[in-house]
């Protein structure tokens, strides 16, 4: 008996490409899609949760949302990975800066994953799982975004919240370990690619910072973070 549709996914064997862009906001992906994929095809809206098909300078790719948090990215990116043959997810979101030098709109590559989360308890580790991004993808979003030229970025960790109202100041602490910035998604895709043998990549742009208070509206979080939907677009194979 076939795996799919899954409970979260209604589209057929063979709708999604290799590679798949993951916002979180399902108007996100619909925007990346008929923005930038040359015939886009709704290939599943379960839940309102779009998923689009198209082809980017003739590469077939396609751009789904993982709703917000690691149990919501968890799930799509699971059924992506193991049902649907996809190779390749990268994480187009948005994250909050850490550190004074990062501002609004510049980009973050996420080479690893720190988390609050439990989400690796399910593996039975004797230890603590480092969740880190494909080699291959980062390389290739860092060629991506040098040969762009006029994007500000960074590569290193981020940290994947479990928390978006937190009652601590748990920032300072991360801060003192490097960590650029947060989000709630990239730990638990990470893992689900480790365990699946399959490759991840987040990029982020920072939409707001702790440190200086700066902040970008939703509608501008919806539509205007192009750099990294072109990073990402460069990277898929």
């Amino acid at each position: 008996m076939s795996n799919i549709p899954t409970p979260h996914i209604a589209a057929k064997e063979g709708d999604f490409a290799k590679t798949v862009l993951m916002p979180g906001d399902p108007l996100r992906a619909k925007y990346v899609a008929e923005t930038f994929l040359e015939n886009p095809v709704l290939v599943n809206n379960v839940r309102g949760v779009n998923g689009f098909t198209g082809t980017y300078k003739g590469k077939r790719v396609s751009v789904m949302a993982s709703g917000m948090g690691i149990p919501s990215i968890g799930i799509y990116s699971y059924e992506l990975f193991k049902f649907y043959d996809v190779d390749n997810i990268i994480r187009i979101g948005t994250a909050g800066a850490l550190t004074a030098d990062l501002h609004i709109r510049d980009v973050v590559l996420g080479m690893g994953a720190c988390t609050n989360s439990n989400y690796a308890e399910q593996y039975q580790l004797p230890g603590t799982f480092a969740p880190i991004a494909s080699y291959k993808l980062l390389k290739r979003a860092v060629d991506a975004v040098e040969a762009m030229g006029n994007v500000n970025y960074k590569v290193g960790n981020l940290l994947s919240s479990d928390t978006f109202y937190s009652e601590g100041s748990f920032d300072v602490n991360w801060r003192k370990m490097g960590v650029l910035a947060v989000e709630m998604e990239a730990a638990g895709l990470y893992m689900n690619a480790a365990r699946l043998g399959k490759h991840a990549l987040a990029i982020c742009t920072i939409s707001d910072s702790v440190i200086t208070g700066e902040a970008t509206t939703a509608e501008e979080r919806q539509s205007s973070f192009n750099d990294m939907v072109r990073i990402a677009l460069e990277t898929a194979e």
